[in-house]
């Protein structure tokens, strides 16, 4: 583990996230990621932006993505109702030795080194978290760590993005903390040739047939407002596979294999029903 000194206080920083992602469909929303990253002074700031969506529609994907594109390490911060601000900050731990040490968050590493910090469903967690951050949000761009007593400025480098599902199990965000968090960035299920590009590049083993037959059912259940996402769909299309493999109507490592219809048929009634539940069959042929 990589340790820092700062004011005479050793810190554990946390290793990046090692994800290799990709981001295929809307690049409308990766440029404006991008733009509100950009410095274009050197007095000027980057931005903070929320990228809103509902479940499964890639935000996380789009933000880890861009990092790497602008060839910066990224750590992902999951939010959940039970975060506590020293949790997003430094936290307290006893090693091996039973020594007391102190160990930094992903959003603190990420601070440190010049990365990206990414708050996954930053709109799960409440106020008091949400406080910690705000001196980081805003010109000040530092943190202060109540545990040890010292602030911690943010490298010019670092970057800040946090993800917010549209669904009920999440908290209203306090407007001191939604003016920081901008732009909103809305990211919406995406159109049928862009489904199958992102099922392609995700299983690019599939079938043709069988892409095409998932993005006609996810299709559907959009037009009918359904919350199912393209990684509902992911995961349909690799049940599918792994069904046919084990019934022998596939066999994934020849070339030009292709389902028969009926075995189709068959094999994603039941993968819908296993994924999502018997409501999503009517979304069938």
């Amino acid at each position: 583990m990589e340790k820092i000194i700062i004011e005479g206080v050793e810190i554990e920083l946390t290793p990046p996230d090692n994800i290799d992602v990709k981001w295929v469909g809307n690049n409308f929303v990766k440029d404006q990621l991008k733009a509100s990253w950009l410095k274009v002074h050197p007095n000027d700031l980057p931005l903070n932006p929320r990228l809103i969506g509902k479940p499964g529609v890639g935000k996380t994907t789009l933000a880890c993505a861009v990092a790497m594109e602008m060839q910066k390490p990224f750590w992902i911060f999951q939010a959940t109702m039970d975060t506590r601000p020293e949790d997003l900050l430094i936290t307290p731990v006893i090693s091996s030795e039973g020594k007391i040490k102190y160990v930094a968050s992903g959003i603190v590493t990420a601070m440190i080194k010049g990365g990206v910090a990414v708050l996954d469903e930053g709109n799960r967690m409440g106020e008091k978290s949400w406080a910690s951050l705000a001196p980081l949000l805003d010109h000040r761009r530092y943190i202060e760590s109540i545990i040890l007593g010292i602030k911690i400025k943010a490298h010019d480098d670092f970057r800040f993005v946090t993800t917010m599902n549209e669904d009920a199990s999440t908290f209203e965000v306090p407007e001191y903390i939604q003016s920081r968090l901008q732009p909103s960035i809305y990211i919406d299920f995406a159109d049928a040739d862009e489904e199958a590009e992102i099922l392609t590049a995700n299983i690019p083993f599939a079938p043709p047939e069988v892409i095409n037959y998932v993005v006609k059912f996810l299709q559907r259940a959009h037009f009918e407002d359904e919350p199912f996402s393209i990684r509902d769909g992911i995961n349909i299309t690799r049940l599918i596979l792994k069904l046919a493999y084990q019934k022998n109507y596939l066999d994934l490592n020849k070339k030009n294999q292709k389902l028969k219809e009926k075995q189709l048929i068959e094999l994603m009634h039941i993968a819908v029903q296993n994924i999502l539940g018997d409501e999503a069959l009517r979304y069938l042929d």
